[in-house]
């Protein structure tokens, strides 16, 4: 399941500070959550899939980038995000 346009805009309406705002961190690493998601759930079908395997590796790296990124910067967002995203125990 990719994410449609009606996804990625109400992703940035929630996390963004307005509808156009993209490049800030926290709408960047909700949607690339909500994309690391689905690919989770392809790869539960289809387990041999290397190519996806190796996407949500990619994924996964460049949201524990952002992630970093942001703790350095703004911690309480950080904390925030993380909690809305459901992203530690």
């Amino acid at each position: 399941m990719a994410l449609t346009k009606e996804m990625k805009a109400e992703i940035v309406k929630k996390y963004g500070k307005n509808e156009k705002d993209t490049g800030s961190v926290q709408v960047q690493v909700a949607l690339l959550t909500a994309q690391i998601k689905a690919l989770t759930a392809h790869l539960k079908a289809n387990h041999k899939d290397a190519h996806s395997k190796r996407s949500l590796m990619i994924l996964v790296g460049q949201r524990r980038s952002l992630l970093d990124y942001l703790i350095r910067t703004d911690r309480e967002a950080y904390l925030k995000l993380i909690v809305d995203l459901g992203l530690r125990k």
